[in-house]
């Protein structure tokens, strides 16, 4: 497998429906339950890049853009965007869609950082035993 390919394959999709116990006082997406979500498909995202234990070390500049009301559809896309030699960083993206109407607008985003972990939770290259061209 390429590089290029395990980049695509890493991306992750999962839609949420915002039931009134996600939200907040004003009624939208509590901002922790969105990096909540955000962070478990940004993991997904890096396992399947690499098929490693990975552990979050770091979110970087989430953006909140758009408030989410209760009785909403959120889509959770996340890619792995960039790699070093034991961490990987994930772009996050959370869509908004309206319930009962057509179309979606982008809500939130930001970055996610990982660490691949061997057997001892020591740091291992993300790359390592991998069949990469």
């Amino acid at each position: 497998m390429t590089l290029e390919e395990r980049f695509e394959i890493s991306e992750t999709r999962v839609c949420t429906t915002v039931f009134p116990f996600l939200t907040n006082h004003h009624d939208t997406l509590f901002g922790g339950k969105a990096m909540a979500i955000m962070d478990e498909v940004s993991f997904m995202a890096a396992t399947r890049f690499c098929r490693k234990r990975m552990v979050t070390v770091s979110s970087d500049k989430i953006d909140f853009q758009k408030a989410i009301p209760s009785g909403s559809i959120i889509e959770t896309i996340a890619r792995v965007e960039s790699i070093g030699r034991t961490s990987l960083q994930v772009k996050v993206q959370v869509f908004v869609e309206k319930m009962y109407e057509d179309g979606r607008d982008l809500a939130i985003q930001g970055s996610f950082t990982f660490v691949a972990l061997n057997d001892e939770k020591k740091p291992i290259p993300v790359l390592e035993g991998l069949d990469v061209d």
